[in-house]
């Protein structure tokens, strides 16, 4: 029996300190979507490692493209402006053109919308204020649901971020060593109860 639409959240959103565990939950649960027969779309970001340190981050789609997000040290302005982030420098470009193709709200062949994954809402994503309005657009277009991750408060508050953490069709897992693995059932059900009942 299809839940009511009042009792269902549109979008689940993951938030956790970094290194804890949302990627990999979001690799667990797009699993599970694609056991389930519901399509994904997106992307997630993962770390670079060379000789043991972290060099950087790629941005990897679900359909296998990757490319370079930020790296170390690394000079990415070319005689423009530099966009850094601590000890990383964002290869902004390379992002834009990876990640925002994904984000295009373009139904499939069925008319419906596919999970629309986001790993991450964060620093190095917000330089780009055509990321920020293509999320935007996602989250509130009709018949979407978003999974996305989004990092904790700290320091100063990133407004957009915060907004998504706001949002009353939104339900904000808070991702923890003790909970991350009991999470799985919880996040996979909340995305699918989403789906069937917006998407469908």
């Amino acid at each position: 029996m299809a839940q009511s639409a009042q009792n269902v959240a549109r979008h689940v959103i993951l938030t956790g300190p970094p290194g804890i565990g949302k990627t990999t939950l979001i690799h667990k649960v797009c699993g599970s979507l694609k056991e389930a027969s519901i399509p994904t779309q997106g992307f997630y970001t993962e770390e670079v490692r060379a000789g043991g340190k972290r060099t950087g981050f790629d941005v990897v789609t679900l359909d296998g493209q990757r490319a370079p997000l930020a790296r170390v040290g690394s000079d990415t302005s070319h005689g423009g402006r530099e966009y850094r982030v601590g000890q990383y420098s964002v290869e902004l470009k390379s992002f834009e053109q990876t990640a925002l193709p994904v984000l295009s709200l373009k139904k499939m062949e069925s008319g419906h919308y596919p999970v629309f994954v986001i790993d991450e809402v964060g620093k190095m994503e917000m330089f780009s204020k055509s990321f920020i309005q293509a999320v935007g657009k996602t989250l509130s277009a009709a018949k979407t649901t978003v999974l996305a991750t989004i990092p904790i408060p700290k320091g100063r508050p990133i407004p957009f971020v915060e907004e998504i953490r706001a949002r009353k069709d939104a339900v904000v897992f808070t991702v923890s060593r003790e909970n991350r693995d009991a999470l799985l059932a919880e996040v996979f059900q909340a995305v699918k109860d989403s789906y069937k009942t917006f998407g469908s």
